[in-house]
């Protein structure tokens, strides 16, 4: 799921970051699991996911840090081993620079965020919270700039092939993890292409955003995978111990206020994309993860149910544009695929706990996803908004399972209406009316501020 084209640079920061906290519990999993030194990634991936970060303003005006010769020559190891474990070749050479953590919280504001105004983060407000995902007098974009200037330890610069670096007090066994993490994205940049070769770029991800979560997933797996093996094969006792200690100091207090839908979804990346990988990598080691980079994930679903992987393509829904027939006020402000994912946290990390049905249940009933296509409008007026979404799924059981979790979803959000309209289910609260409607294997949903919008809609989308 995307919002709108303005919050661009928001999505490519989501995009290439990694969470601390998220990827040490990862990795201390994984420690447990092994019984020796194994790693917990501090990511050094500074994009929601893998590593491109547009930066409106470049950095090159940063003051530069040469290198100590002994931090050169552990980075010069750390590359060599993560080149023989993942087997992918380093093409070129890496400029690096170190950064104060001060010199990170400028560049969160003023370079990341730059670009998303108040009013972006206002109207992205407006729709997450019609969905359930927000309050509606969220800051939004307050809370971003805060959560990555807690969570960033260090990013790869697609554009200028860099890798900043933020330096702490010495370059122990957590950054040693987190290079080889980061490394990985360069191998991957250099060989597979970021931006052009797997798509990760405005351009497409405006177009698809559930094939960009999925390309995602496979690249921030592939890295975890690498840097979970490399802390396995190469970590001293040294560096376990320090990643322990790390461990046990660990505060984020940002992350840890964060909605819930957005805290799932910081992880998805990490847990399920590496999950993804893990299972490709028992099936034939890295030989099958670098055919994925070739015939790439295009869902969520895919993501999520591995033995899908290539085969079950999501269908094709497309939606009318509607802005005529609402009215010269109202515009289309975004349309792309919610997938499997999103349909899940809709119904299970909703803002306010009243609304989520159980976990299993909203599982259970975003696994028989097909296909969908979402659109959603605004009046700037009014700061209306109005959304509409048509699935396909797989069977009409499917179908149905989905009907019954959001009839139990929707009875606890807005008040059920004994009527119907043109067959389809209502509810409705003060400021919206709300249909949903089925049939065989496809279902509408439709939100809007009144009955006559709401008339309209159906009429023209039934």
């Amino acid at each position: 799921m995307k919002l709108n084209e303005k919050s661009n640079t928001v999505k490519y920061v989501l995009i290439s970051c990694g969470s601390i906290f998220i990827v040490a519990c990862l990795c201390l999993s994984a420690v447990l699991l092994s019984g020796i030194g194994v790693s917990m990634l501090w990511p050094f991936n500074f994009p929601e996911s893998s590593t491109q970060i547009p930066i409106s303003t470049p950095v090159s005006d940063l003051p530069v840090s040469d290198l100590p010769d002994q931090l050169a020559g552990t980075i010069a190891e750390i590359e060599s081993q993560v080149v023989q474990i993942r087997g992918l070749k380093k093409e070129q050479s890496v400029e690096y620079t170190l950064i104060s953590t001060e010199e990170l919280e400028r560049i969160v504001v003023e370079d990341f965020f730059s670009e998303y105004s108040g009013q972006d983060a206002y109207q992205d407000v407006l729709v997450l919270s019609s969905l359930g995902l927000l309050p509606g007098d969220f800051d939004l974009k307050g809370f971003y700039e805060a959560l990555y200037s807690e969570q960033i330890a260090g990013f790869y610069n697609e554009e200028t092939k860099e890798i900043y670096v933020v330096q702490g007090q010495d370059f122990g066994g957590t950054e040693k993890l987190t290079y080889a993490h980061e490394f990985t994205h360069v191998l991957q940049d250099q060989v597979y292409g970021l931006n052009e070769g797997l798509g990760m770029n405005e351009e497409v991800c405006e177009e698809d955003s559930e094939r960009c979560a999925a390309v995602q997933a496979l690249i921030e797996g592939d890295a975890s995978q690498t840097e979970i093996l490399w802390f396995q094969t190469y970590a001293s006792m040294e560096d376990y111990r320090d990643l322990m200690d790390m461990f046990d100091l660990l505060h984020t207090p940002v992350l840890d206020s964060a909605p819930p839908y957005m805290a799932a979804d910081m992880y998805f990346p990490y847990e399920q994309g590496l999950a993804f990988v893990q299972y490709l990598y028992d099936q034939g080691g890295y030989e099958t993860i670098d055919k994925a980079f070739v015939d790439l994930p295009v869902s969520t679903e895919q993501i999520l149910h591995p033995e899908k992987y290539p085969d079950d393509a999501p269908l094709r829904v497309t939606l009318p544009d509607l802005s005529a027939n609402l009215g010269g006020s109202w515009t289309l402000f975004d349309q792309n695929v919610m997938g499997e994912w999103y349909t899940y946290l809709i119904l299970n990390k909703a803002y306010e706990e009243r609304y989520r049905i159980p976990e299993e249940t909203a599982q259970g009933a975003a696994e028989g996803w097909g296909g969908d296509a979402y659109a959603i409008y605004l009046n700037e007026n009014t700061d209306e908004t109005i959304f509409m979404m048509e699935s396909l799924w797989d069977t009409t059981e499917d179908a149905q399972a989905f009907v019954d979790a959001f009839e139990q979803y929707a009875s606890r959000r807005w008040e059920p209406i004994s009527e119907t309209l043109s067959g389809a289910r209502i509810w409705q609260s003060p400021d919206v009316s709300v249909a949903f409607w089925h049939e065989d294997d496809r279902t509408l949903w439709v939100m809007a501020p009144n009955d006559d919008l709401l008339q309209t809609i159906i009429s023209e989308l039934q």
